[in-house]
């Protein structure tokens, strides 16, 4: 398991901010053998497409190198006209081949780990001059991985280059009795699908480096219990503050809540635990919502400034506590609980005629109002 400089454990897998954070540094997984392995495979491969053409044309620029008139030789200038001249047949399949091998050589270095470009990795580290970090690298665990990639990868191309010559001996012995040009085309096809083996062998190393350097780079980035803690902290905020910041932004909240009740039609109680504030808009299509609500102390606060603006205070217990439970704060009432609200908005306006008035005493309420079984609350 790894550990840092104190010694202590890095037990925990990194986290998110962690890994974005070292591939802000480019520290990824990479596999060197990975990518020496798509470029070798693909030069072979492009070989094996281009080669004829590429030894037609080497075969054309030796007969044209060597036949030339004798003035030739006295005119330097003329000399690298026809050098030009003879050179131009091998521009478009070299060209083909090379562009071919830049592509893969960038494609092969982020199949592990994608494509990434950090300026931060190319930042001189000056703790690479440290001898001490040099012999430590010279002699460490990853200098021997190293050393055992280089023993097997030498194993894996002397034994693949050992059976391609077995296999193949007959036919080189046969290419000396092969007359010309003809043995020079099948010896260069021969190299080639001999060039392709050997590159292919190199899968072998690939096979075992990429999940070494996978767990390689898993385990320098774990960390230790404390580093996460650190990093909650750092990211989430200390639970006190955070805290706090819930307590003010509840605060802000109910002083928000305290200021748009005197805007309320009604206020339904318990009559001792919960009081509700609602505002029902007749000019407009809203049907009655809630503008305030609180419990205890707060229902109590509701009520008293009910009362300074002499809004009115209906004591339904049932409907009281079926609006708290199912209804929150800007919300309309349900549906279902509309028949009870239009009963006391109703009551409401009915009194309001009868002080100024315009209409008789108004009936009083039910005592039991109608509630839904799904709103009955008894608590």
């Amino acid at each position: 398991m790894a550990e840092n400089e104190n010694g202590t454990e890095r037990s925990e897998e990194a986290t998110p901010e962690k890994l974005r954070k070292s591939k802000e540094k480019g520290q990824v997984a990479r596999s060197k053998e990975l990518a020496t392995a798509s470029v070798l495979i693909s030069a072979a491969v492009a070989f094996l497409f281009f080669g004829d053409r590429l030894a037609y044309e080497l075969t054309i620029m030796m007969k044209r190198g060597f036949t030339f008139e004798r003035s030739v030789l006295f005119s330097p200038e003329y000399m690298w006209i026809h050098l030009t001249a003879i050179s131009k047949g091998l521009a478009m399949p070299m060209f083909i081949i090379l562009l071919m091998l830049f592509i893969i050589s960038i494609l092969g270095s982020s199949l592990l780990g994608g494509m990434l470009f950090s300026s931060k990795a190319m930042m001189p580290k000056w703790s690479r001059l440290s001898p001490k970090a040099g012999v430590k690298r010279m002699f460490g665990m990853q200098a021997y991985v190293e050393l055992l990639k280089s023993i097997l990868k030498v194993l894996v191309v002397i034994g693949m280059a050992w059976w391609i010559l077995g296999v193949t001996f007959d036919r080189i012995l046969h290419l000396s009795v092969t007359p010309l040009p003809a043995s020079v085309f099948e010896a260069l096809d021969m190299l080639t699908w001999m060039f392709l083996l050997l590159c292919c062998s190199m899968l072998v190393i690939v096979v075992v480096d990429v999940p070494y350097q996978i767990y390689k780079h898993s385990e320098e980035l774990k960390m230790t219990k404390q580093e996460v803690k650190d990093e909650y902290r750092n990211s989430e905020g200390k639970p006190e503050v955070k805290q706090r910041i819930r307590q003010l932004q509840y605060e802000a909240s109910q002083r928000k809540m305290m200021a748009d009740v005197p805007d309320a039609d009604v206020i339904v109680t318990n009559p001792t635990h919960y009081s509700v504030a609602i505002k029902y808009e007749q000019q407009g299509a809203r049907a009655p919502y809630i503008v305030a609500k609180g419990v205890d102390f707060m229902a109590l606060k509701i009520r008293e400034v009910a009362r300074e603006y002499e809004i009115p205070v209906m004591c339904t217990p049932p409907l009281c506590r079926a609006i708290y439970h199912t209804t929150e704060i800007g919300e309309e009432v349900p549906e279902e609980l509309f028949v009870a609200i239009a009963q006391i908005l109703a009551y409401i306006y009915q009194l309001e005629q009868f002080r100024k008035g315009k209409s008789g005493r108004p009936k009083a309420l039910p005592e039991d109002l109608k509630i839904p079984k799904g709103f009955q609350y008894n608590d």
